[in-house]
Formats: structure tokens, sequence, C-alpha cells
């Protein structure tokens, strides 16, 4: 156990200074989401004259947003930074070290960790100082973090099955508009029972990615909602286990290959 923990703690410093070290990577997931947050809050504002918008500030409305997009760039990055291991021959490396499966990817994912708090705490200071509120409170502000940082995590679990899966960070990236598709085919934008278009509001519904929003949404707009927090954690975390389990699967492949 304790021989795990020093693995992980290894493979954890790396993955946060290579992400901490790429401003590439780090700009992107906080400029682009806060981007669309301001042309969404500016361009959709009179949707909150809709009967039964459930709040007038349509900058609070569209807060959740941010985080569920910050979530998908964990999918390009963590990907991309694994691709780039496999593709150098850094994890041929690692084969040759009794170092286990668990550690690697727990310490490759840990700069996903670190990106998901950066982006969770830019977005809400960006929001907050815009005019957008916490129906939730403090406490809210908490559970918002830990549904970012989980949803990160998810998302960079598959992330790292592709990369495993095809050793490619061109595959990687090529997840992205696929992911997108599903953001904006979800209630991002208004609430599901609003959405008068029968096909999408059944597609929204189906979709996951419309209860990760709910969640934090409801956080934002109603306060404590335990039915919507309750599907967006459940979601949540089936998102994480299904990532690792297929990103576990993939590694003992790649291993074995090398």
């Amino acid at each position: 156990m304790r021989e795990t923990v020093a693995q992980i703690r290894v493979l954890a410093r790396r993955s946060v200074i290579r992400t901490l070290r790429r401003p590439a990577m780090i700009i992107p997931a906080l400029v682009f989401p806060l981007f669309l947050l301001a042309v969404n809050s500016s361009g959709l504002s009179d949707a909150t004259n809709l009967p039964g918008f459930p709040t007038s500030s349509y900058l609070t409305f569209a807060l959740a947003i941010p985080f569920m997009q910050g979530a998908l760039f964990s999918t390009l990055n963590a990907g991309t930074d694994l691709a780039n291991d496999v593709e150098t021959g850094f994890l041929n490396r690692l084969a040759l070290t009794p170092l286990s499966g668990v550690a690697l990817l727990s310490g490759l994912l840990a700069g996903v960790v670190v990106l998901g708090l950066l982006q969770a705490a830019a977005y809400l200071i960006v929001g907050l100082s815009a005019g957008a509120d916490i129906a939730a409170g403090v406490g809210g502000v908490a559970v918002i973090v830990a549904i970012s940082v989980l949803m990160s995590l998810g998302f960079g679990g598959i992330g790292a099955f592709v990369a495993l899966r095809t050793g490619s960070g061109e595959a990687v990236q090529g997840m992205f508009p696929l992911f997108f598709v599903l953001l904006f085919l979800s209630s991002i934008n208004l609430p599901r029972n609003l959405i008068e278009t029968d096909w999408f509001r059944t597609i929204a519904t189906y979709n996951p990615v419309s209860y990760l929003v709910e969640g934090i949404r409801s956080l934002l707009v109603t306060g404590w909602d335990a039915q919507a927090l309750a599907l967006c954690f459940g979601v949540a975390l089936a998102v994480l286990l299904v990532g690792l389990a297929a990103a576990s699967a993939a590694l003992r492949t790649r291993l074995v290959r090398t």
C-alpha cells in the first residue's frame, strides 16, 4: 500500500507540473467556456420572459454550462497527455517497472483534478462578479466544486481510454466534437419542460449531460434540490466508473503489447 501511494505521488507530481507548464492547454479550458457563457447570457436573456422560466437572471441559469464544457476539456487534456506518453515510449518504459495500473491511472489523472479546481474557481469568480447568484449559498459552492472535479475525472478517464486504445492524440481530439454535440442536445439553454420541439426534448431527456447541467443549475437557481443533485451525482459517478473501468482495461492491453 505504501509503495502504491509513493508511485501515485511521483506520477501525480509529474502530471500536475506538466499541466501547469502548458498554458496552451489551460487557457482554452478557462476562456472558451466563459466566452460562450457571455454570448449565451446576452443572446438568450429574453428567455427569462417565458412563462415558467425558473429565474429572472439568465446569467445565473447559464452559469452551469461552463462547468460542463470545462469537464469536456478534461477528455482532451488527459487523453492528449496520455497519448503523448504512448507515442514517445514513456508508457513502454513504465511497463518495465513494478508500477501498478491503479497508481499509473491515478497519477496521470492528477493533472485533471488540478485543472478542474482551477476551472471551477475561475467560473465561479467570473460568474459571481458578473452578477450571478448561488441560491444554495456557501455550501452550494463546495458542492459545485465537488461536482466539477468529479465530472473532470470521469471525462478524463474517457479521454485516457481513447488514448490507450488508439495511442493517438488525433483520435482523442476527434472525440471532442462528438461530446460537444451531446452538450448542445441537452437542456443547457432551456429547461426541458420549456423545450417545445418533441424530438429535441426527448433527446435531452435521455441525454445524461442534461442531468449533470441541471444538478449544478439547481444549486444556482433553486437551492437544495435533492432529486436534481442525486441524478447529477449518480450520472457523474457512472461516467467516472465507466471511464476508469474502460481505461484500466485498455491499459492492461496496452502494457501487454509492450
